[in-house]
């Protein structure tokens, strides 16, 4: 997937944005606190329904507005489709094909990955982060898994309701069966989407770092226990918690770099290309399951890494063969193998620049 045109109305800085994007390369630049990086969440947020910073709602809608509205022609497998999300006082409100939809709809017409300077995070964060990593590229790969998760999170929410409720706690053996077999079958996804990812995440690690990275992936229990097993030992500590504490919604995603606990031992530039590696590994991997192209968005790759492991990230990146946007300060920073499109941002104005 492509998209070829974007529109952006009263999104943070940007009051009304209204390019065509290349199909191959493209570069955002302008200063500080122009609109650059308020343009690609713009963009990202048409593809996810949510800000990859983190921000409310009412923080993306500008100043004195009540909405704000996004707009994508979207070209998929050579056939355009328009995706649309509007947010506002009334929420989300999303519009692919001319059909409503919602949050997975449009990851699923428009999937992208975002290099950001907190991606470190990836690496030095909570797991959270993590396994929104694995689930991402299940997601995509893996047939039924979104409905698979629904089900699962809404039988946790029940098993959690029943912890605190004295009432209800004599129903959490019919609840635990649901439970566990939900657990596993999330459990077995990821499993299978990490053996798919393991060799192409070893290459660009190794490209990126020049090193090697493993992985070891925690399932959210004990090893060498059943789920069953490990809900049985854990129930007085789940009830004095109110939530159920065991669980692929606990599981994390171990990594090494060189043997060594990378979240630990590793340099804030090392955290950045490691997890730079993984976002790559996993955007290869759906591009390849899908047969179509990713959308990659670079927000000022240049931060925090030198020369050397700059050009490594850009060569890895353009390698993926994906539609690309990328943010710079100056025009000309970024070295692309064939000239892009440009665009000039200044107070939250966007202009092709020829």
């Amino acid at each position: 997937m492509t998209i070829r045109r974007f529109k952006a109305e009263r999104f943070r800085c940007l009051t009304s944005a209204d390019v065509e994007l290349a199909s191959d390369y493209n570069v955002v630049y302008g200063d500080n606190a122009s609109g650059k990086t308020s343009f690609l969440e713009a963009l990202a947020y048409l593809g996810r329904g949510k800000s990859f910073r983190g921000a409310p709602t009412q923080a993306l809608i500008q100043h004195g507005c009540k909405n704000f509205v996004l707009f994508g022609r979207v070209d998929k497998g050579g056939r355009e489709i328009g995706v649309g999300v509007e947010n506002g006082p009334d929420g989300l409100a999303a519009r692919i094909d001319n059909e409503s939809g919602g949050a997975s709809d449009l990851a699923g017409a428009l999937p992208l990955q975002i290099i950001d300077p907190d991606v470190h995070n990836l690496v030095a964060g909570g797991p959270e982060q993590r396994r929104r990593f694995i689930d991402w590229i299940a997601f995509h790969v893996e047939h039924g898994y979104v409905e698979l998760w629904r089900q699962f999170r809404r039988a946790l929410k029940q098993r959690n309701a029943g912890l605190r409720s004295p009432a209800m706690r004599h129903s959490l053996g019919a609840w635990d069966a649901e439970y566990v077999r939900l657990s596993k079958a999330v459990d077995a996804a990821r499993r299978r989407t990490l053996e798919s990812a393991s060799d192409v995440l070893a290459r660009q690690s190794e490209n990126l770092l020049e090193g090697g990275i493993s992985f070891e992936y925690s399932q959210g229990w004990a090893s060498g226990l059943e789920l069953e097993e490990a809900l049985a030992s854990s129930v007085e500590r789940d009830i004095q918690h109110g939530s159920t504490q065991t669980g692929p919604h606990r599981a994390d995603l171990k990594l090494r770099y060189d043997e060594r606990q990378a979240k630990r031992l590793v340099s804030r530039g090392q955290q950045k290309l490691l997890a730079c590696s993984m976002v790559l590994a996993a955007t290869e991997v759906v591009q390849d399951a899908l047969g179509q192209r990713v959308l990659l968005l670079l927000d000022d790759p240049a931060a925090e890494l030198d020369r050397a492991a700059l050009a490594r990230l850009l060569d890895q990146s353009f390698g993926l063969g994906c539609q690309l946007v990328a943010t710079s300060l100056e025009k000309n920073t970024l070295n692309f193998p064939q000239t892009p499109r440009r665009f000039h941002v200044e107070h939250g104005v966007i202009s092709a620049v020829k």
